[in-house]
């Protein structure tokens, strides 16, 4: 039996736009469902905000995302995350990391989850990699992009 992880992202507000983005990225299948429609009555603030949303691609890219309902309290604010002299510096527990095989494969996808994101460190060759480069995307997710090198072991 094979096992799947799929990294969830939990917005305030911004689930939709995020997961539209994401598709407009990474290409695939978007599903979005709000709390309205699962029940809630439409006149609750949360109604129309997403309690299920999920991208999934045929190149393997699946991220789920939803809204933290509104009366959740509220997240703490991390540090910016940084790079200096080959080290990540960050206060974050995670990042999403996308790695593909070729360099030109993740440029593409570099240039399109650039826009109006925070560059950490640009993307280009690095010591272990063809390609590696770290954003924070405008829905504040930070991403890790690179190409896979097989290592021997």
């Amino acid at each position: 039996m094979a096992i799947i992880t799929t990294t969830h992202l939990n917005f305030r507000g911004d689930a939709r736009a995020a997961l539209e983005f994401y598709q407009s990225v990474f290409g695939g299948h978007l599903t979005v469902v709000a709390y309205g429609d699962f029940g809630m009555p439409k006149e609750l603030p949360d109604a129309d905000k997403v309690v299920f949303g999920q991208v999934t691609a045929d190149n393997g890219f699946s991220i789920m995302a939803y809204d933290v309902p509104s009366q959740a309290p509220a997240a703490v604010p991390t540090a910016a995350t940084t790079r200096e002299h080959g080290m990540t510096l960050t206060g974050e527990r995670f990042f999403v990391s996308v790695r593909g095989e070729t360099a030109e494969e993740i440029s593409a996808l570099w240039d399109k989850l650039a826009d109006g994101a925070e560059i950490i460190e640009k993307f280009g060759p690095s010591q272990w990699a063809p390609g590696f480069g770290m954003l924070t995307d405008r829905f504040g997710v930070t991403w890790i992009l690179d190409v896979a090198v097989a290592y021997a072991g």
